[in-house]
C-alpha cells in the first residue's frame, strides 16, 4: 500500500469495458454496486498484480482491460484485512457488495484510468 499525505491508501482495480462506462457515468467518483452474482468488490494492492488481470483476462473475456487508481482513506480501510490470494504480490482488499456505497464515500479524488489493453 502505498500511502499519501492525506492520510489516503492507493488501491487499483482491474476492470472490463462494461464496469468502466458505469464509473464514467458515475464522474469517476464512485464504483458501481454489484451485481447478484458479485458477492465482493475487491480491488488490490499493487499496479502490477492488476496489470495482470486487465491484460490477461479481461482483455480475453470482454476484449478490452483497463487499470484504474484511486485513493481511499486509510482509517476506513483497516476494517478489510488484506487478502494474500496467490504469490506474495497477489494482494486484495475484500469489500462485501453491501459496504460498496459506504466505500465509495470513502474515495478521495477521482477514480482514474492509468493503462489500457486491448
Amino acid at each position: 500500500m502505498q500511502m499519501t499525505g492525506r492520510q489516503a491508501t492507493t488501491l487499483w482495480r482491474p476492470t472490463g469495458p462494461a464496469e468502466l462506462d458505469l464509473v464514467r457515468e458515475l464522474n469517476w467518483r464512485a464504483w458501481p454496486p454489484r451485481l447478484p452474482e458479485q458477492p465482493i468488490f475487491y480491488p488490490v494492492l499493487n499496479e502490477d498484480y492488476a496489470v495482470r488481470i486487465a491484460r490477461d483476462w479481461n482483455v480475453k473475456h470482454d476484449g478490452a482491460g483497463f487499470v484504474t487508481r484511486f485513493e481511499v482513506e486509510s482509517g476506513f480501510l483497516s476494517r478489510y484485512p488484506i487478502q494474500q490470494t496467490g504469490g506474495q504480490t497477489i494482494l486484495e482488499l475484500w469489500v462485501p457488495a453491501e459496504d460498496l456505497d459506504d466505500f465509495n464515500a470513502h474515495i478521495i479524488g477521482e477514480i482514474q484510468v492509468i493503462h489500457e489493453f486491448r
